[in-house]
């Protein structure tokens, strides 16, 4: 397996990773009306791309010849997984566990 499919891979795993942690922290902080708590979920979302990102960066730094393909690789294929675990789990956790 080619280092680009790896990485892609990786991200959609960490996009649902980020979703179940965006949930909780939604149900957590947030209340369900408000737009804080889409806005709180996005920047757990990004928190954990960016962390991941730096992880990444050291693993595959040798591997791909452009450094900008580690970041950009898989950035579409993470945010829509995440967008659609997020609702997901969210909604799950909000029909299970009334606040």
């Amino acid at each position: 397996m080619t280092p680009v499919k790896q990485l892609y891979i990786i991200r959609i795993v960490l996009g649902i990773i980020a979703a179940a942690l965006s949930a909780a922290v939604a149900f957590l902080l947030g209340n369900a009306a408000g737009i804080s708590t889409f806005v709180n979920s996005l920047t757990v979302a990004l928190v954990v791309y960016l962390l991941t990102y730096y992880i990444l960066k050291a693993v595959y730094k040798n591997k791909i010849e452009k450094q900008s393909k580690i970041l950009s690789t898989a950035v579409g294929m993470y945010f829509f997984t995440w967008i659609t675990f997020f609702i997901l789990f969210y909604t799950t956790i909000r029909a299970f566990m009334p606040a």
